[in-house]
């Protein structure tokens, strides 16, 4: 076949079409975009020429000028010092010829709009690094210390509110702390204010929170309520220390700890800024409220607790959160995380050019880079201090603040960025936690190690040194070092599969004494698939209805004969019924087996099966029946053993259908799930408990939320239409005086008694789910029949003694830990709720007095609010 060249057309390049219709940006564009990329190159000598290119702009643009530092202040916290230095040298010069206002002063009134509508919205983060930029600007003598010090005054005031909420009242002292750390010296050199007021406010309110840090703390000590912690800091503590080191040096410190590139320029001639007096808005109260059958309030506010960061390294090798340089230094990290969530490779790149923002000598050079000046108390690992911040992070209970998976997307793009020196920084830190494991660090936290460490492991090919951890193969089988391995390398099989793991772990892992890895490939069992099984027959019969897509009628018409066939062969103490229902679940589940499309098609379209198997009928449809969605559930478990992960997926999907409730889940996971996956009952709780038992409390709470919201846009709705018909009423009136106008239309319509009804039914679902997990936790921890084990191990000499321990102390332990996560993760509803559910859940607690007891009510009332 011949080919003539005049005869094809080149392939179009995509960058020379987009060059092609590359948008011309205007002059403000420009302008606005030079501002906002300030400090590419070398932000010291560009400060002088973005400034003559913002003079160069005229007529002036303010608010074009103070857009592009309302995005580099808010959004680039690293830069605010230089953005200072930039609005200092705008005040050099007029706005045009004539004015006798400098630019940046008109540039600073406009700026000191934009914060006020932070504020009024409560945008605590963009608040929070205005309060930066404006005390920058008082150190640099362009703000005057007194307004600039009401201001803090007025921050702190919000944590002496009644009843403030402690997210509220932990941001609102952070804002104070970060500015009187910058300004604190100009501040303090005016003997009228005194600023140990905002010191000696913080102080106060962190006091108060003593007892919260006891739940949140990541190395768990049950027996002590101490509020220092081990291996951790807690983020206003920080603050707090680094404010006193400050204070008690007259902020000398300061100068060491911040770049500070406006300290050369002269004095303004001009009198400083005057900031306005502030009223810090009242938390946003949400008027359309609701509340259930029993009179509790069903609005839930997000609950926030103290932050706790985990710490893996000494000082000499990261910065210490407690001194002034070190908590600055981490703020900076921890913000460029939270806003570049959403550009991960951003973020990488941005974290890995941190030191140029930074003072000479903070930070070792990297390799490549010029020598950096040795500087005592310096020289920090950049990569040590990356890792340790996103790690404490992404560890932080009982939530982070984004998902799990962009710490460890971010770290893997770090690792991909300077694999030579962020690598080694990972395996340090891996090393560390897996260290802390032995030493009671928070289930919640082993839980997401364990998930952290399998997904990086995935993406650098599961390239570890397993071998080191062989010889922790003599610990007892439920240590957290060995439950670590078996999770890890259960999460390892599922991202990979099962012969690709058991060639890359060292032999003696792969023993199945040692209950490293599974016995066995993941995968379904089928009870009845084997041939020599006694009801092989029967379940063949309704296997092979379901591959033909027979009618449910027709499914359900079979398994009535089955059922009045089996109970003439069958021995006495055979349930037949739980019989039927195991071959009509598991039938259904293994032609779902084959993918997740094929086990939604399966379940949609033989719901009517199932629901009638719910109700423990087989041709027709009753009041739930538990036995019958035990029995399903268990059949569920005993079919997807091998593959938990599935039970999850599964019991998710009857949630939504309806089939099972989230009550059923919560009780079958305290009383059936041990003996299903495990083969053994057991009066203790797992990772693998924790993570149904979530689902379905997930799942119950979600459901009211959509239907509050639902109920709330109905109500808006008759609102409208009432007031609307209200209006029109009126305009009749003014038409003909001597009318009399039909009465407002009254009462509900149809739509929204329906949502209320539903509302109301919902809510009894969700107190019921809680109730169950209540008295599941009391069953398991609290009641006069409990192990004395399950006493012992809270206490301090047990816990000591704890290298001699056995598996039923760690599991005992571990149960603990999980009670303890249960009540900081649904604080917020357990405090709608305490009176109903705790009236008769503690009355089930034993009386007689024990440290177990103590700690399990102390728990609870720290929880729900009653000891603060």
């Amino acid at each position: 076949m011949s080919h003539h060249g005049h005869g094809h057309r080149r392939r179009q390049n995509p960058r020379e079409n987009h060059e092609r219709y590359e948008h011309n940006e205007t002059p403000e564009e420009k302008l606005r975009k030079n501002i906002t990329h300030y400090g590419e190159v070398d932000p010291v000598q560009e400060l002088p020429r973005l400034a003559n290119q913002i003079f160069e702009y005229v007529p002036a643009n303010i608010p074009v000028v103070t857009e592009g530092f309302r995005i580099g202040v808010t959004e680039q916290p690293f830069k605010i010092p230089y953005y200072a230095a930039l609005l200092r040298l705008l005040h050099d010069r007029p706005s045009a010829e004539g004015s006798t206002t400098s630019l940046g002063r008109q540039v600073l009134e406009d700026f000191w709009k934009t914060f006020q509508t932070s504020l009024d919205k409560q945008a605590w983060r963009e608040t929070r690094l205005c309060v930066q930029f404006f005390a920058h600007l008082t150190a640099a003598q362009v703000i005057s210390p007194r307004s600039m010090f009401n201001l803090l005054v007025s921050l702190t005031a919000v944590m002496d509110e009644f009843g403030v909420p402690h997210g509220r009242a932990s941001k609102a002292g952070l804002c104070a702390a970060e500015g009187l750390m910058i300004a604190g010296v100009i501040i303090k050199k005016d003997v009228s204010l005194d600023v140990s007021e905002i010191i000696n406010g913080l102080g106060t309110y962190i006091e108060g929170t003593h007892n919260r840090k006891t739940l949140v703390q990541p190395l768990v000590q049950f027996y002590s309520d101490k509020p220092t912690l081990e291996h951790a800091e807690e983020w206003l503590d920080c603050a707090l220390a680094a404010l006193q080191a400050l204070n008690a040096n007259e902020f000398s410190q300061i100068a060491d700890s911040v770049p500070q590139p406006y300290a050369e320029l002269p004095p303004l001639s001009d009198p400083p800024f005057e900031i306005p007096d502030v009223l810090v808005p009242p938390e946003n109260i949400e008027m359309d409220s609701l509340t259930t059958e029993s009179g509790e309030d069903a609005q839930v506010k997000k609950d926030e607790w103290p932050q706790c960061y985990v710490r893996l390294f000494d000082d000499d090798n990261t910065p210490d959160p407690t001194t002034p340089m070190g908590f600055i230094l981490r703020s900076n990290i921890i913000d460029m995380i939270d806003i570049f969530e959403v550009n991960r490779k951003d973020c990488a790149r941005l974290l890995l050019e941190y030191p140029k923002w930074t003072l000479p000598g903070t930070f070792k050079a990297r390799p490549g880079a010029p020598d950096q000046p040795v500087v005592e108390g310096k020289g920090w690992d950049l990569d040590n201090t990356l890792i340790e911040t996103i790690l404490g992070t992404s560890f932080i209970v009982p939530e982070s603040v984004h998902k799990t998976v962009y710490y460890i997307t971010l770290i893997t793009e770090l690792c991909k960025s300077s694999p030579q020196t962020v690598g080694p920084a990972v395996g340090k830190s891996i090393r560390k936690l897996y260290a802390l494991l032995a030493d009671g660090l928070d289930v919640e936290i082993a839980h997401r190690f364990a998930e952290w460490f399998a997904l990086h492991m995935s993406n650098f090919g599961f390239s570890w040194v397993w071998k080191e951890w062989v010889p922790d193969l003599t610990l007892v089988p439920l240590h957290p070092k060995r439950n670590f391995m078996r999770r890890a390398v259960e999460y390892e099989i599922r991202l990979s599969y099962y012969d690709r793991i058991l060639r890359i772990i060292p032999e003696a892992m792969a023993e199945p004494e040692v209950r490293v890895m599974p016995d066995g490939a993941p995968g379904p069992e089928f009870e009845f698939e084997e041939p020599t099984h006694p009801h092989f027959e029967a379940a063949q019969g309704v296997l092979n209805l379901l591959r033909g897509r027979a009618k449910p009628e027709d499914v359900m018409t079979h398994l009535e004969t089955v059922r009045n066939n089996l109970q003439e062969t069958v021995v006495d103490d055979v349930n037949i019924d739980s019989l039927i229902r195991s071959i009509a679940v598991q039938s259904l589940l293994s032609i779902g087996s084959r993918s997740f499309s094929h086990f939604l098609n399966a379940i949609e379209r033989y719901l009517p099966l199932l629901r009638n198997l719910a109700s423990g009928q087989l041709t027709s449809s009753s009041t739930a029946n538990a036995d019958a969605r035990t029995d399903i559930m268990s059949t569920v478990a005993t079919v997807w053993r091998r593959s938990k992960h599935m039970i999850l997926i599964v019991f998710d999907k009857l949630m939504q259908y309806q089939i099972v409730d989230p009550t059923d889940v919560v009780a079958w996971t305290f009383t059936h799930c041990a003996v299903i996956t495990e083969g053994q009952a057991r009066g203790t709780f797992n990772a693998f408990q924790w993570d149904v038992l979530k689902s379905a409390l997930d799942k119950a709470n979600g459901r009211v939320m959509v239907q509050r919201k639902k109920v709330a846009v109905l109500r808006r709705e008759a609102d409208d239409k009432a007031a609307r018909a209200i209006a029109s009423e009126s305009a009749a009136m003014e038409v003909d005086a001597e009318a009399k106008p039909d009465a407002a239309p009254a009462g509900e319509s149809p739509q929204l008694t329906s949502a209320l009804k539903a509302f109301t039914v919902l809510t009894r679902e969700q107190k019921a789910a809680l109730a169950r997990t209540l008295d599941g936790f009391v069953e398991c921890l609290a009641t006069d029949s409990v192990s004395p084990t399950v006493r012992e191990v809270v206490t301090e000499h047990a816990w000591h003694n704890r290298a001699n321990w056995e598996d039923d102390a760690w599991e005992s332990w571990e149960t603990w830990g999980w009670y303890r996560h249960w009540n900081r993760t649904y604080s917020p509803y357990l405090h709608n709720y305490v009176h109903t559910l705790g009236t008769v859940a503690f009355g089930k607690v034993s009386s007689k007095p024990s440290p177990a007891g103590e700690l399990f009510r102390k728990t609870w009332n720290i929880a729900t609010g009653q000891e603060l």
